[in-house]
């Protein structure tokens, strides 16, 4: 079964989940079978505890690393703040001028904090927009992390605490009493937008620009009126789709300026570094409360994200990796046709994916993490692109992809799928908003 099986059963027995990320688990891929730890990882690829090399034609460090693993530049500079010292009593000068840079990137924002991962980031972002509104309720659109303020959505109208609104997201353990304070609307549902803020209760409004889907003409312009018409604080989450079509938040693209932002992922390249950001006067809203953590003060991160924000505008990195998915999702297209298949699929051009309709979708989603990673691949659906995924990188993935889908070819005139299946069939992942 390989050394990261057996360590991941051993994991399972010390840690609740085996681990810290839902997406990271060797089950919403390839159960049984999936290397799920890595001895050493760059550019694109990936050693597992075997020695085995593999590319990573999948998630990329769940989208945290558009540079590719261990860029030396970035690499470098966190090295030199660790040999010169991470923490100290005194303050971190890069945190300075990482504010300074991405405020520069935003015109809109004055004033930045920082932490160290999404969901708490996203925290901070709700807890100063509800003290600068006056309001507790808050409307989403997306996925926004973990934390009880955002699975109070899923608290349902009876005593079950099952609303099951985003299905995967169990809000067991959220107090009760936060039922009624967050309030999801679908993405391009003006209607429900509107519909929910006409209770008076809303404070914040938080979403992501997109995820899936190019948001419709008209969309955000509304949304960013009725905020305005209604005294309600307006939050990008970009924690995803920030750094990978423009220098900055997506929202740049579109011209329709939030009242706050939250970056993540590839922010740091790899490296724990989030950002809020926001105008003056609803940022200045965090000195009414209380937002402090020991360490959101630490050095690297700030290192990491200023020496990132470097490497990507000497590089233009987010027209690289842009260009990229483009091609694999058109590739994706060809292939399917090729081989007679129904394929769709979604996600920003840096965040691709795919999916077959019908009951099979993740039997085959299995087949292809099982057959790929035969030949030497982590695949399955998605591909986060980086700037190491190169155009032989891609041709050779392609060449690999090709006779699986010339198997799911054969399932779908009616060979059984799980006679080519060496274990279970991989986990659902939750449902998103967006």
């Amino acid at each position: 079964m390989g050394k990261g099986q057996d360590l991941w059963r051993r994991a399972k027995e010390v840690i609740p989940g085996g681990n810290m990320l839902l997406s990271k688990r060797p089950e919403m891929f390839l159960p049984d079978q999936w290397p799920a730890y890595f001895s050493k990882s760059k550019g694109c690829h990936v050693w597992d505890l075997d020695g085995r090399e593999l590319i990573d034609m999948t998630i990329m460090g769940v989208g945290a690393n558009t540079l590719g693993y261990g860029d030396e530049r970035v690499d470098a500079a966190v090295l030199e703040v660790v040999a010169k010292g991470n923490m100290s009593t005194l303050n971190a000068p890069e945190e300075v001028a990482l504010a300074e840079k991405l405020i520069e990137l935003h015109p809109w924002a004055d004033m930045a904090r920082f932490a160290r991962t999404g969901g708490e980031a996203n925290a901070i972002a709700i807890r100063i927009a509800r003290a600068a509104s006056g309001r507790d309720g808050v409307a989403i659109c997306g996925y926004h992390g973990w934390h009880d303020w955002y699975l109070a959505s899923n608290l349902g109208t009876d005593d079950s605490l099952a609303g099951h609104l985003l299905p995967g997201l169990d809000p067991n353990g959220v107090p009760g009493n936060l039922r009624g304070t967050v309030y999801p609307f679908a993405y391009d549902d003006i209607p429900a937008l509107e519909a929910v803020i006409a209770t008076g209760k809303v404070g914040v409004i938080m979403m992501e620009v997109s995820r899936n889907f190019d948001p419709p003409a008209g969309y955000l312009e509304r949304v960013r009126e009725l905020a305005t018409a209604n005294g309600i604080v307006l939050i990008f989450d970009e924690c995803t789709s920030g750094f990978r079509q423009s220098f900055g938040g997506l929202h740049k693209n579109y011209n329709v300026d939030p009242d706050m932002a939250v970056f993540g992922k590839a922010l740091g390249n790899g490296y724990a570094v989030t950002a809020i950001i926001g105008r003056r006067a609803v940022m200045e809203s965090a000195q009414t409360t209380f937002i402090s953590s020991t360490f959101w003060t630490e050095r690297i991160g700030s290192a990491a994200g200023l020496a990132t924000l470097a490497v990507m505008e000497e590089t233009q990195s987010w027209d690289a990796i842009t260009r990229t998915g483009l091609d694999i999702t058109a590739r994706w297209k060809t292939l399917a046709e090729k081989h007679g298949l129904k394929l769709t699929t979604a996600g920003l051009p840096a965040l691709t994916s795919f999916n077959f309709a019908g009951p099979n979708s993740a039997a085959y989603k299995t087949l292809i993490s099982q057959e790929m990673l035969d030949k030497g691949y982590l695949a399955a659906n998605s591909v986060y692109t980086c700037t190491a995924h190169t155009p032989d990188i891609v041709d050779g993935y392609f060449h690999a992809l090709d006779p699986v889908f010339a198997l799911i070819a054969e399932c779908e005139a009616g060979r059984d799928v799980m006679t080519l299946l060496r274990g279970p069939i991989c986990h659902a992942s939750f449902k998103r908003l967006n």
